[in-house]
This record gives structure tokens, C-alpha cells and sequence, in this order.
């Protein structure tokens, strides 16, 4: 059977560059947009409402504040109480970013997305991390239909933040050797294209200089690749692209850590343990991690060896469906012999 060529939603918007909220005017008249709904977190709100109203005099734009802790039923309850909008766009971090693209996948209408940080893609997938029972669940969404990056902003972020996006970013690398780890046990089918997108996406920012994270020349690089390894997990259909074994590391210690730390920032450290359970360019993941500061700023955490070693046991039982390294007895107590012996790992791990 031939399979038929695949029709891929892609943003229609895509703007990354410095001062880019300045002309978001001119975008949204450019599409045809006069009327929509900007939502808001706590920071954003105080910190770029002002300057957008003196911006928009000719397309009507209510500016919404959200909490943000509401759960899937809050927001869909909030999705249809809203009156009729053509547009809704989302300023600030991965929460609020979420919450706009889930309440515009709900009403059926284009969704921009406008992040403040580049700590993680979710800003460009197409899907949502939300709490759904008192659990943070991932549920479908759509790719948005625009993406405006404004560099200006994201250069103002803690370096934390830009840290976590380069964790995120690496992990392309170990849920790519995830997903070929799985067509080859018959679970999984990779999906050429994606992978290809996935794998040029970190590529192409491994391959920038790094001795600057203020860099403007980084920081869109790093937002370009997260943008695409989005979109690639719109060609899969699913997450396999960028999210593998060690994203259900990180999943577990959501879970089950006393104080969970930033998604990049658990994902970049079980991507440099999977990496090398592995054994698939663990050498550049150190490189890296050593010459962006990521190792530097982890190590002072004080970050639990136990927790995480108790997240290495519990994340095949977090996605029961898949088979990546880690669901396979032999490389999970690898990685466990790996958290006990690496000399990296004893840096970064408080004692016992």
C-alpha cells in the first residue's frame, strides 16, 4: 500500500527578530486580523500591556489576564464565555502560552503565540502541557498560526531560561535515537520528514557560537530550532521527535520531586545521561552543556541524586505505549550505573 503524501499545517506567521512586537499592528492588518483577544501571565501583563495598547491604534485588541493555575475545566469554560474574537494571542512564558493555544484549539480560531523566554518549543508544537485532574497531561492542540518572537524580549530573560531551551533543544538528539530504538522493535514507525526537520534543527544551533547567550545571533538561532522542532512534531503526529526517554525522566520528577525544577532544565540533564546510555554523540552533548554554562548553572541547584534516580525507574511507567532506551531493563540500569559513576553527575548532585 502506498501511503498518500501528507497535507502539514505550518505557521502562517513567522517573525524573529528584535523590536518584532512593535510591528504586530502591521502583522495582524497583514492577515486580515481586526479584532482579537491578547491573554496574559502576572509579569507580561504588568510588563508589556501598556506598551502594546499605544501600539495597536487601528485593530481592536482586549488584553486578558489569567491566573495561572486553572486546570482543562477552567479553560474551557473560559474558552466559551469569551465573545466572538477573530484571533487570540498569548505573550509570556510556557503556561500562558498553553492556555492560549488550548482556549483557540477550542473555539476553532487562529492562535499566535508570542513567547517571552525560549526556556522550551512548546510556543511552536502542537500541543499543550495542562492540568487534567490534578496531573499535568499533554493534550492536542494545533501548530499557532503565527509566531512572533521579539529578541529584544528574549534577550531581557534570566540566563536560566535560555539554558533551558538549549536542554530542550538537545534532546532532539536522544528522542531521535529513541524513536530509530523503536522502529527497530517494531513499535514505532519513524516518519522520514520529521525526523530530517528534528535532526537540522539542533544541528544547525550546535553549530553556533556559544560563548554569549545575550548573543542576538544565538538566541534566534536557538528560537528558529525550537520553532522547528515544533513543526516536526506536526508532520509525526505525535512527540516522538523531541521527546523521548529523557523528557519521561523529566515527566517523572514532575511527579515526584520536593522541588521540580524548569522542564529544559531536567530534560537537558536526563538528555546527558541518555545521551551516553546511548552512546550516540554523548561527546558534543558535554561540549555543549560545558560551553553555554548549562553544567555551571546546574550544579547549583542542589539537585537530588536519589530523585532522580528514582524518576530513571518510574519513566517507562509514564508513557506504558512507547519502547525507548529506557524500557529496556538493560540500558535502564545502565543509565542507573551511569547517575552512580559519571564524574559530571557527582558535580551536580547534592550528597546524600
Amino acid at each position: 500500500m502506498i501511503n498518500p503524501v501528507t497535507s502539514v499545517p505550518i505557521p502562517a506567521i513567522l517573525e524573529i527578530s528584535k523590536g518584532a512586537t512593535l510591528h504586530l499592528e502591521h502583522i495582524l492588518q497583514k492577515h486580515g486580523f481586526n479584532n482579537g483577544l491578547i491573554l496574559f501571565d502576572s509579569f507580561t501583563y504588568h510588563a508589556y500591556k501598556q506598551n502594546l495598547q499605544q501600539s495597536l491604534k487601528s485593530v481592536k485588541m482586549d488584553m486578558v489576564m489569567l491566573p495561572g493555575d486553572l486546570d482543562i475545566s477552567a479553560l474551557i469554560k473560559t474558552a466559551f464565555e469569551l465573545q466572538h474574537y477573530e484571533v487570540i494571542l498569548a505573550m509570556g512564558g510556557g503556561t500562558i502560552i498553553d492556555y492560549g493555544k488550548y482556549i483557540a484549539f477550542s473555539k476553532r480560531i487562529p492562535f499566535i503565540s508570542i513567547p517571552t523566554s525560549a526556556s522550551n518549543d512548546g510556543f511552536a508544537s502542537s500541543n499543550c502541557s495542562l492540568q487534567v485532574n490534578k496531573r499535568k497531561t499533554t493534550v492536542p492542540a494545533k501548530i499557532p498560526y503565527g509566531i512572533i518572537t521579539d529578541l529584544q524580549i528574549i534577550e531581557k530573560a534570566p540566563q536560566k531560561f535560555i539554558l533551558a531551551g538549549i536542554g530542550d533543544l538537545m534532546s532532539n538528539i536522544t528522542a531521535l535515537y529513541d524513536w530509530e530504538f523503536e522502529e527497530k522493535h517494531g513499535v514505532s514507525s519513524v516518519n522520514a520528514f520529521a525526523s530530517m526537520l528534528s535532526k537540522k534543527a539542533v544541528n544547525s544551533f550546535i553549530r553556533t557560537p556559544m560563548n554569549d547567550l545575550s548573543c542576538l545571533i544565538l538566541l534566534k538561532e536557538l528560537v528558529s530550532s525550537l520553532t522547528m522542532g515544533g513543526i516536526s512534531t506536526a508532520i509525526s503526529g505525535n512527540s516522538a521527535p523531541i521527546s523521548g526517554s529523557e523528557h519521561l525522566i523529566s515527566h517523572a520528577l514532575d511527579k515526584t520531586s520536593s522541588s521540580p525544577q524548569m522542564h529544559g532544565i531536567q530534560v537537558g540533564i536526563a538528555t546527558y545521561i541518555m545521551a551516553n546510555v546511548q552512546n550516540h554523540r554523548a561527546e558534543r552533548m558535554t561540549k555543549v552543556f560545558t560551553r553555554t554554562g548549562f553544567f555551571d548553572y546546574v550544579k547549583t541547584l542542589n539537585l537530588d541524586k536519589e530523585e532522580y534516580r528514582h524518576a530513571i525507574n518510574v519513566a517507562p511507567s509514564i508513557k506504558p505505549n512507547r519502547y525507548t532506551y529506557l524500557h529496556d531493563e538493560v540500558y535502564q540500569q545502565k543509565a542507573l550505573q551511569f547517575l552512580e559513576e559519571d564524574p559530571m553527575l557527582q558535580e551536580i548532585f547534592s550528597s546524600e
